[in-house]
Protein backbone atom coordinates (compact mmCIF):
# COMPACT_ATOMS: atom_id res chain seq x y z
CA UNK A 1 0.00 0.00 0.00
CA UNK A 2 2.93 2.28 1.16
CA UNK A 3 4.56 1.74 -2.23
CA UNK A 4 1.27 2.32 -4.47
CA UNK A 5 0.91 5.98 -2.31
CA UNK A 6 4.66 6.85 -3.61
CA UNK A 7 4.21 5.81 -7.01
CA UNK A 8 1.18 7.87 -7.06
CA UNK A 9 2.77 10.97 -5.16
CA UNK A 10 5.60 10.87 -8.02
CA UNK A 11 3.47 10.53 -10.99
CA UNK A 12 1.41 13.48 -9.66
CA UNK A 13 4.62 15.55 -8.82
CA UNK A 14 5.77 14.89 -12.39
CA UNK A 15 2.71 15.86 -14.15
CA UNK A 16 2.38 19.08 -11.96
CA UNK A 17 6.07 20.04 -13.08
CA UNK A 18 5.43 19.08 -16.37
CA UNK A 19 2.14 21.42 -16.85
CA UNK A 20 4.61 24.11 -14.93
CA UNK A 21 6.73 23.56 -17.82
CA UNK A 22 4.22 24.25 -20.61
CA UNK A 23 3.11 27.70 -18.74
CA UNK A 24 6.39 29.08 -19.09
CA UNK A 25 7.10 29.04 -22.74
CA UNK A 26 7.60 31.79 -24.90
CA UNK A 27 5.37 32.66 -27.86
CA UNK A 28 6.93 34.75 -30.60
CA UNK A 29 5.04 37.54 -32.98
CA UNK A 30 5.84 39.68 -35.93
CA UNK A 31 5.93 42.95 -35.11
CA UNK A 32 5.80 46.43 -37.71
CA UNK A 33 6.62 49.64 -36.70
CA UNK A 34 8.74 53.27 -36.05
CA UNK A 35 10.96 54.16 -33.46
CA UNK A 36 9.79 57.15 -31.53
CA UNK A 37 12.83 57.02 -28.42
CA UNK A 38 15.42 55.32 -27.61
CA UNK A 39 16.66 55.00 -23.74
CA UNK A 40 20.43 54.21 -23.62
CA UNK A 41 20.61 53.27 -20.05
CA UNK A 42 17.65 50.87 -20.41
CA UNK A 43 18.29 49.19 -23.82
CA UNK A 44 14.66 50.23 -24.12
CA UNK A 45 13.01 51.62 -27.79
CA UNK A 46 9.39 53.33 -27.61
CA UNK A 47 7.83 51.58 -30.88
CA UNK A 48 4.45 52.92 -32.51
CA UNK A 49 3.35 49.67 -33.75
CA UNK A 50 0.40 48.09 -35.30
CA UNK A 51 -1.90 44.98 -33.40
CA UNK A 52 0.60 42.03 -32.73
CA UNK A 53 -1.01 38.94 -33.03
CA UNK A 54 -3.68 38.00 -30.75
CA UNK A 55 -1.69 39.83 -28.23
CA UNK A 56 -1.55 43.38 -28.26
CA UNK A 57 -3.44 46.22 -30.04
CA UNK A 58 -1.76 48.70 -31.94
CA UNK A 59 -0.13 51.30 -29.86
CA UNK A 60 3.17 52.96 -28.83
CA UNK A 61 5.06 51.80 -25.92
CA UNK A 62 8.39 50.69 -24.45
CA UNK A 63 10.13 47.73 -25.19
CA UNK A 64 13.54 46.05 -24.09
CA UNK A 65 15.50 44.84 -27.39
CA UNK A 66 17.94 42.24 -27.04
CA UNK A 67 20.75 41.37 -27.41
CA UNK A 68 22.59 44.36 -27.19
CA UNK A 69 23.84 44.34 -30.75
CA UNK A 70 20.11 44.40 -32.07
CA UNK A 71 19.57 47.63 -29.96
CA UNK A 72 22.66 49.65 -31.33
CA UNK A 73 21.09 49.23 -35.35
CA UNK A 74 18.25 51.43 -34.01
CA UNK A 75 18.11 55.06 -34.99
CA UNK A 76 14.17 57.37 -33.86
CA UNK A 77 12.19 57.63 -37.11
CA UNK A 78 13.20 54.16 -38.01
CA UNK A 79 10.82 51.83 -39.37
CA UNK A 80 11.31 47.99 -38.60
CA UNK A 81 10.47 44.58 -38.47
CA UNK A 82 10.76 42.24 -35.29
CA UNK A 83 10.11 39.55 -33.32
CA UNK A 84 8.35 39.78 -30.27
CA UNK A 85 8.66 37.24 -27.55
CA UNK A 86 6.21 36.79 -25.14
CA UNK A 87 6.81 35.03 -21.61
CA UNK A 88 4.10 36.69 -19.29
CA UNK A 89 4.56 39.16 -17.83
CA UNK A 90 7.89 39.80 -19.57
CA UNK A 91 8.08 40.69 -23.15
CA UNK A 92 11.13 42.01 -25.18
CA UNK A 93 11.90 42.69 -28.92
CA UNK A 94 14.80 40.84 -31.25
CA UNK A 95 15.81 40.18 -34.91
CA UNK A 96 15.55 43.77 -35.79
CA UNK A 97 15.11 44.39 -39.17
CA UNK A 98 15.03 48.29 -40.26
CA UNK A 99 13.07 48.66 -43.74
CA UNK A 100 13.59 52.13 -44.65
Amino acid sequence: MTRRVLLSSALAFALALAGCGAKSQSKRYDMQGEIKGLDLAARTATIQHGKIGDWMDAMTMDYHVKPDAEFRKLRVGDHIQATVVVNDPDYYVTDVKVVQ
